[in-house]
């Protein structure tokens, strides 16, 4: 590798012959860049998507729907209320469950007042756990906890939109907010999260204890849904069919009945995206491997084309003592250059193209696209990659070349 006369004896062989040196070389860069470009946008929509997941990766939510079939007694089309029952019953039937989530909301927006302001917001009642569920970026103070939920605390966590609206910016930590005449003291300040309008619509709305809620408001006893975590090593599948038995027995629905309960297995679903995307990335590893190759196949050819161009120097070379590893070296060395050069040029152009992709919508909120990148494994694997093959490449003429008899290749042609 360090031979500077094989270095010279590589660069006039490429200059004598610029135009089939380039053409060769095309085939190793557009394979190479067509991977980086593909694994790339694989990764910007993999990101993009991923983004859309704003709440934990294994939630369950379950909620009520109407009763299909009639059971003890009871009609068909039943509607079925959630209690503060159900959530004693789920704690001691399902241990699998790490974080049981009754949740409650003021159905429509709520005109909130801090006279002289007032604006109309979402306010919904919540158990400490909800941070585990969503995301939740807490700016100042804190969440709901469960001394909040046993004693029943007026206490707030509010969003910046509502800070703006109602505190004109100023801090509203320990101030009290007028919520259909029910005052409530700030304890916690977050910002809205998400794509724009779903940050928007979180920044407006107003966080309180659920048992609070329930008395406060008129709500005594009820539950809207509840959303779940399950416990490590827990598939999420099982939490929800125990949960949905549990409920089926506490409101007296048919074991057979599947359309009293809705839920929604957000582990199940993220699974099924991933399979998506690893599909993508193995066949953008598939196309890019086989554009890989047919370059590899064409310097291959071209090395041959090399050695029988060379083949009275060859024999010059051996008959002056030139060994067969010093001839095999010079033609595999010549390949390796020529497909790890093209292979880097490939490899910095799909590179530099993804990073202007992703400068240009850096400002932009883009839904399911977003930061396109190359991840440093596969660089170094599309490294790897180009030097084995253009080692491969160049063994099969290589060794036709160091087999050339000096007085078979000193003859004349």
């Amino acid at each position: 590798m360090f031979d500077l006369d094989k270095w010279s004896e590589i660069w006039s062989t490429v200059r004598r012959h610029k135009l089939r040196t380039g053409l060769t070389a095309f085939g190793v860069f557009w394979g190479i860049f067509m991977l980086v470009v593909l694994l790339g946008a694989g990764k910007g929509f993999r990101n993009g998507v991923e983004q859309e997941f704003n709440v934990a990766k294994n939630a369950i939510f379950v909620w009520t729907q109407r009763t299909s079939v009639p059971y003890m007694g009871l009609k068909a089309g039943r509607f079925i209320q959630l209690t503060n029952d159900d959530v004693r019953a789920i704690e001691r039937q399902v241990p699998e469950a790490a974080f049981i989530l009754p949740r409650c909301e003021l159905h429509g927006t709520f005109t909130v007042q801090v006279p002289p302001k007032s604006g109309a917001f979402t306010v919904k009642g919540e158990y400490p756990g909800y941070p585990a569920i969503q995301a939740l970026n807490l700016q100042k103070g804190r969440f709901v906890n469960e001394m909040d939920i046993r004693e029943r605390r007026k206490v707030a966590i509010i969003g910046d939109r509502v800070v703006d609206v109602l505190f004109m910016g100023a801090d509203p930590m320990g101030k009290y907010i007028n919520i259909k005449g029910i005052y409530f003291r700030v304890v916690g300040v977050f910002k809205g999260t998400g794509r724009p309008e779903e940050a928007q619509q979180n920044a407006q709305t107003i966080f309180v204890p659920l048992t609070t809620l329930q008395i406060a408001f008129n709500q005594v006893n009820k539950v809207d849904y509840f959303a779940f975590i399950p416990k490590p090593g827990i598939p999420a599948a099982i939490v929800e069919t125990k949960v949905k038995e549990v409920l089926r027995r506490q409101h007296k629905v048919a074991p057979t009945d599947d359309r009293a309960f809705g839920s929604a297995n957000v582990e199940e679903e993220y699974a099924r995206v991933q399979g998506l995307f690893t599909g993508i990335s193995g066949f953008s590893w598939l196309v890019s491997i086989g554009t890989i190759l047919a370059g590899i196949i064409g310097v291959s050819n071209i090395m041959l084309i090399v050695v029988k161009e060379r083949t009275k120097e060859i024999g010059i070379r051996k008959a002056l003592g030139a060994t067969p590893f010093s001839i095999v070296s010079l033609i595999v060395q010549e390949s390796i250059v020529l497909t790890a050069v093209a292979g880097m040029v490939g490899l910095l152009a799909g590179t530099a193209l993804m990073a202007g992709i992703n400068n240009l919508i850096a400002g932009e909120q883009m839904s399911f696209f977003a930061n396109p990148q190359v991840d440093v494994g596969v660089a170094l694997t599309a490294i790897g990659l180009l030097v084995s093959a253009g080692a491969l490449a160049g063994l099969v003429p290589a060794t036709i070349a160091a087999r050339v008899q000096p007085v078979v290749a000193l003859k004349d042609e």
